[in-house]
Parts: structure tokens; C-alpha cells; sequence
């Protein structure tokens, strides 16, 4: 089998899309069809706490706003802005880390003397994981208010650039899954494989793939995680700000790594695919494998830097253990997609390098059920986000394929052994090397349908090339038709032979089925990291509903006596405080004098929370009837000890003030 080195041109015979390139083409629209299907990608550093709370009501304008996160994120001036009722501006400045070693809080300062009504809090940050994340919530000063504050109702990273950049990133993933599977099956299990035209088609346009949808995800960036504007993808300040990032740094260290790679795959289908057999060929083979394992390391931790293993718990560990789950992948389906277009695109591939490809897929299935089980409890951390979460639910149906690909790979196995046979009971009978071939013997084909056509084969072929000899001779036009005319032949030939060989065609569909369930495994991996991970999403639900939900609490009932020192000034307030938890509340005051309902001049209430420096909030109630007063609507922040004082006004001058500790929450 004559070595060729890799053609970027054009040849004289070519489809208008090789097999190769019809293959990346598929897997990149399924990668979008898929995202078109699936739903936005859940924010990855959530919003677990804030001072005010959503909702709640203060007495008075806290000084600054504080908002804390489940991870780290990169925030910038306008990141956190409040918003006051009339839509303007109320904070001074850009936000300040006071994390200070303990949980991610960024605070803004606000102006002072705000006015009553509701504030709007706005922000939109980058997690560590590099996916953009925003939110809005409100409090309000004094009591709730209209506001015309009017929030972009899209999500961060959406739109039409949310959508680009998604595309390019699954299609990364994909280019880097063949790029780097497609040379470790050529290196490690078929190095004949080096000089075939349909392999170096599929690695290089994988490398092309590749290094576009990482071009295309630097430019987007800064809209990205910004102003999601598709033309400020152009912007040198945005590019230069997305530079500065973990991010930016990762794709540029990857467009690097790529420049490597690109050497290496010149050489591997170049000077490799040309150096006949020998102890040249095997220091250059080690040399190439020794290459090819740092390059494929250093581009699968360029997203080990900037996914989810850079952020949670261990990311010491958890870095590495990502790395060796990517390469585990892209060996694994990767070789997959190498070993299907070898076995329909090329006519010597042997039962030896089928052999070898399935102990390559049995270490990498090894190799991910180790990570993948280490990635699943740190991702996930219990039942119930493996169940109720959508990253739970993802990582479920990956495991399910996964064991249907297990399943379609053993009979892959049956139909190799079935072809390892076979090649030996042809090598023992007639004892050359090219029986250890998958029967698809090119001169053979054409020998045999020579000798079914003439009943002489060598007669005819002497009389074909003698014919041959004065058509060229008389004219080259002709000559060159008849060439076009007999490579067509030989591929029918080479098509024929393929096709009867019944292990050879059981073979090349169990392994197209592999490739499928492979390419929609590979999406749902890609989906995965762009999913919140179940322990962050649970984490976040639990801390906001303790932020948000009113505390559990019960009906405060209490009976206070009171005089007010003037005559008829003896009494007892009966109070009764529903549901008696945060947030709204009815609040009923009966006043009972000694020969029952007594009727005062006025009623007035006040709530602090001391330990929080929250209040005196007033409370003036509604006379319903002779010593039956009401309020509804009153709003009680948050939960704790609060020191309740009512107030009783007899007369004009006669009025008493009575405390009381009340428990709400």
C-alpha cells in the first residue's frame, strides 16, 4: 500500500464532500440540533443570600447593599447596580470584595438620605466556570412602592450570541474528539492507516474544526459574558478585556496548542505515512505518540481551567481527573469514528488493527468509569440531585448510553474475532502477509472478474494494454478517459469484494450503531457542561429559600395589661399577630376594660429587631369598632426576637407604652 502525504489542493477526482468532511459536518449539526432542543443552561454561581433580602421592608436605607454567591465570579464596574423607584441610579460605585476568606459577597455603597419606595438590585457577573450569570431582586424603604425600573427579560449568555457561542462550543468539543482520537488510532492501531487518504481527511478537518470554534469563541466572548451584542464580537477593548480573563487566557493557550498539533499532523501524514516499516519508523513513532500525548494533555486542560473542575470542592484533584475523562473520550469515540471510516473508506485494513482499537476502547472505558464515578459525586453529591436536578437527569441518560454502547460493542468483538479467524485460516493456507488483511485484495478483485469476462485472463490483458498503448498514442483524451473509466472499475471491484465479505460488512454496521450512539453520547457530555451541577443547584435552592421563603413560625397570641394613669385608664390589650412569621401579617387588638370592650383614643405599634439594628417599625392600626383595632399588610423582614411596644392613648394627655419580647420565625 503506497504511502501519500496530505493534499490541501485539488486533485483531478474528487466529490464535492469526502466522506470526511460529510462526517464533521453531521456531527456539528447534531451538536445543533441537539442545543436548539435543548433548554437555556441553568446559571453556574447562584445567588445564595443578600442584605436586604428579596422582598423584605426596612425602616430605614442601609448604607450599602451586600450580595453573596455559591463561587467565585469575576464582576466588573457596573456588575451591581440599585435602581431606585424613579429608575435612576442609587449606588456610588463599583462593587467591593468582601469575601475576606469566608463566603463570596461583593457590596456596593449606597447614597445617602434615599427616599422611601422599592429599590431594584441588579447584577451580572462571570462564574469561575466561565459561564455568565445575572439576576434581579428588590427591597423596599419605609413601604413597598410602584417603580419603573423595566429589566431585559433574555438571560444572560442568551440570544443570538449565546447561540454562536453554544454552536462553536459543541463543535469544539467534537473537532478535539476526532482530531485527537483519529491520530491515536492511526499511532497506536493502525499505522498503515498514516498513508490513507480518508483518515488524514477526517483529522485534518477535525483540526480545522477545531481551531474555528475556538477563533469564533474569543471573538464572542466579550459579548458573551457583556452586552450580547453580535458586533461588539470586534471590539478591541472587549477582545482585550476578554484576554484578561481565565477564559480568554484558555482559548488562547489553546489556539497555541493548535499550532503544535499542526505540526504533528503534517508529520504523522507526511514524513510518518512515508517511511517504510523499521527502527526509523518505530523512533519516530515514539516520538510522535511522546508529541501527541503532551499536545492532546495541554488542549483537554485548557477546559479543565476554565469548565467546572476549576471551581468546587478539590479542584486540585478534580483538574487532572477531568483531563484524563476527556482523553479517555476522545480515544474512545474519537477511535470509533477512525476505525468506521477506515472499514468503509479503506480496502487493507486488518483484523490486527481492529484487535487493537478494542483494547484502546476497554482501558478508556476503564478510565471513565473511574473519573466519571469521582465527576458524579462531586458534581452531584446526593440522590436527590441525581434525580431532580437537570445535570442529575443529564448524567442518567449518559450512563444509559454509555451501557447501550457497551452492549452494540460486544458484538463488535464477536464480529473481530469472527474476522481474526478468518485471517488465520487464510494465512495458513497460503502463508503471505496480506492475508492478515480484511479480504479486499484490489488485484484479486481484478483478476477474477477479468477471468469471468474473457476465459482468458492473460491474453486479454496483454491484448487490453496493447489496445491502450496506440489509443494514447493516437489520443491523449482518450488515454485519459479510460483511466477515469478504470479507476471507476477498480473501486466497483473494491466496493463487490467489501460487500460480500460478511464478517467485514457485520463488522462496519455494528460499528456504525457504535458511531451514532457515540455521537449522541459526545452531545450530551458537551451538555453537561454548560448545566449547573446538581450539588451547586441544590446548595443555591436551599440557602434562597432560607433567604426568601417567610420562616416557619405560628400565631403570636399575648394579653398585656396596661393604665395610663388617668381615670378610666385601666385596661388589658389582647393581640393576636397571623400567621406570626416574615413577610405580611394581620395584626387584631382588643382592648378590654373592667366592664369589657373599651374604647381609646388611639392604638400604635412598633417592631425592632435589635440584634440586626432593624427598626422601630410603626405600625398604625385601623379602628374596626368600640376596642377592636386591625392592621393588614404588616411586613415583618426577617425572623428573630423582636421587641414589640404598644402604645395606648386614653385622653388627650393620658398614654402608656407597654414592651414586649415577641418570637417570629
Amino acid at each position: 500500500m503506497t504511502a501519500t502525504a496530505p493534499h490541501f489542493g485539488h486533485s483531478p477526482i474528487r466529490r464535492p464532500l469526502t466522506a470526511a468532511a460529510l462526517l464533521t459536518l453531521l456531527i456539528s449539526l447534531l451538536f445543533g440540533l441537539v442545543l436548539a432542543g435543548a433548554s437555556p443552561a441553568s446559571a453556574h454561581a447562584a445567588l445564595t443570600g443578600s442584605d436586604p433580602q428579596d422582598g423584605s421592608v426596612v425602616a430605614t436605607a442601609p448604607k450599602e447593599v451586600t450580595l453573596t454567591f455559591s463561587e467565585e465570579i469575576a464582576v466588573g464596574g457596573d456588575s451591581i447596580r440599585v435602581l431606585g423607584p424613579d429608575g435612576e441610579r442609587a449606588d456610588t460605585g463599583g462593587p467591593r470584595d468582601l469575601t475576606d476568606g469566608g463566603p463570596v459577597r461583593y457590596g456596593v455603597a449606597l447614597d445617602s438620605g434615599l427616599p422611601d419606595g422599592t429599590y431594584t438590585v441588579a447584577w451580572q457577573a462571570v462564574s469561575a466556570d466561565s459561564h455568565p450569570v445575572a439576576g434581579a431582586f428588590t427591597f423596599s424603604v419605609g413601604a413597598p412602592s410602584e417603580t419603573t425600573v423595566t429589566l431585559p427579560s433574555s438571560s444572560a449568555g442568551s440570544g443570538l450570541v449565546g447561540t454562536l457561542y453554544d454552536i462553536a462550543r459543541y463543535a469544539a468539543y467534537a473537532g478535539f474528539t476526532l482530531l485527537a482520537g483519529g491520530s491515536a488510532f492511526v499511532l497506536v492501531c493502525w499505522r498503515r492507516g498514516a498513508g490513507a487518504r480518508p483518515l488524514q481527511r477526517l483529522v485534518v478537518h477535525s483540526w480545522i474544526t477545531l481551531t474555528a470554534a475556538t477563533l469564533v469563541m474569543l471573538l464572542l466572548r466579550s459579548p458573551y459574558t457583556g452586552s450580547g451584542k453580535l458586533a461588539d464580537a470586534f471590539d478591541l477593548d472587549g477582545l482585550q478585556a476578554a484576554l484578561d480573563t481565565k477564559p480568554g487566557a484558555a482559548l488562547v493557550s489553546r489556539l497555541l496548542l493548535l499550532g503544535a498539533s499542526a505540526l504533528f499532523v503534517a508529520v504523522l501524514f507526511g514524513a510518518y505515512a512515508k517511511r517504510e516499516e523499521g527502527k526509523e519508523k518505530q523512533d519516530l513513532t515514539f516520538g510522535l505518540a511522546v508529541g501527541g500525548v503532551v499536545i492532546a494533555v495541554g488542549i483537554a486542560g485548557t477546559w479543565a481551567l476554565s469548565e467546572h473542575a476549576s471551581t468546587g470542592i478539590q479542584p486540585g484533584i478534580a483538574m487532572p481527573v477531568d483531563v484524563a475523562h476527556l482523553l479517555a473520550v476522545a480515544a474512545w469515540l474519537g477511535g470509533l469514528v477512525a476505525l468506521l471510516v477506515a472499514l468503509y473508506r479503506t480496502p487493507h485494513i486488518t483484523a490486527e488493527a481492529v484487535r487493537r482499537f478494542s483494547r484502546v476502547a476497554f482501558g478508556s472505558v476503564v478510565v471513565l468509569a473511574g473519573t466519571g464515578l469521582y465527576q458524579s459525586w462531586r458534581q452531584v453529591g446526593s440522590w436527590s440531585a441525581l434525580t431532580g436536578t437537570r445535570y442529575g437527569q443529564l448524567l442518567i441518560v449518559k450512563v444509559g448510553l454509555i451501557a447501550l454502547l457497551l452492549g452494540v460493542a460486544w458484538f463488535s468483538r464477536q464480529w473481530t474475532g469472527r474476522l481474526a479467524e478468518g485471517g488465520e485460516r487464510e494465512e495458513s493456507t497460503s502463508g503471505g502477509s496480506e492475508s492478515k488483511e480484511l479480504p479486499d485484495s484490489t488485484e484479486g478483485s481484478a483478476h477474477t472478474e477479468g477471468s469471468q469476462g474473457t476465459g482468458a485472463p492473460e491474453a486479454s490483458g496483454t491484448t487490453g494494454t496493447g489496445r491502450t498503448a496506440e489509443v494514447t498514442d493516437a489520443d491523449p483524451e482518450r488515454a485519459v478517459q479510460l483511466a477515469r473509466q478504470q479507476a471507476a472499475l477498480t473501486a466497483t471491484r473494491q466496493k463487490r469484494a467489501r460487500d460480500a465479505d460478511t464478517e467485514r460488512t457485520g463488522l462496519r454496521r455494528s460499528v456504525q450503531v457504535e458511531t451514532v450512539i457515540a455521537v449522541v453520547l459526545l452531545a450530551v457530555t458537551t451538555m453537561l457542561t454548560s448545566t449547573e451541577p446538581g450539588r451547586t443547584q441544590e446548595e443555591a435552592a436551599r440557602s434562597t429559600t432560607a433567604a426568601t421563603a417567610p420562616a416557619a413560625g405560628g400565631e403570636v397570641d399575648l394579653s398585656l395589661p396596661f393604665d395610663t394613669g388617668g381615670v378610666n385608664g385601666k385596661g388589658t390589650v389582647r393581640l393576636g399577630i397571623t400567621p406570626g412569621r416574615t413577610g405580611a401579617n394581620d395584626v387584631h387588638l382588643w382592648i378590654d376594660g373592667p366592664d369589657g370592650p373599651m374604647d381609646v383614643a388611639e392604638v400604635k405599634l412598633a417592631f425592632t429587631l435589635k440584634s440586626k439594628d432593624i427598626g422601630p417599625l410603626p405600625v398604625v392600626p385601623d379602628r374596626l369598632a368600640a376596642g377592636h383595632w386591625t392592621a393588614s399588610g404588616v411586613q415583618i423582614p426577617m425572623a428573630g426576637d423582636w421587641k414589640l411596644a404598644v402604645t395606648v392613648r386614653t385622653s388627650d394627655i393620658d398614654q402608656t407604652t407597654i414592651d414586649e419580647n415577641v418570637k417570629i420565625g
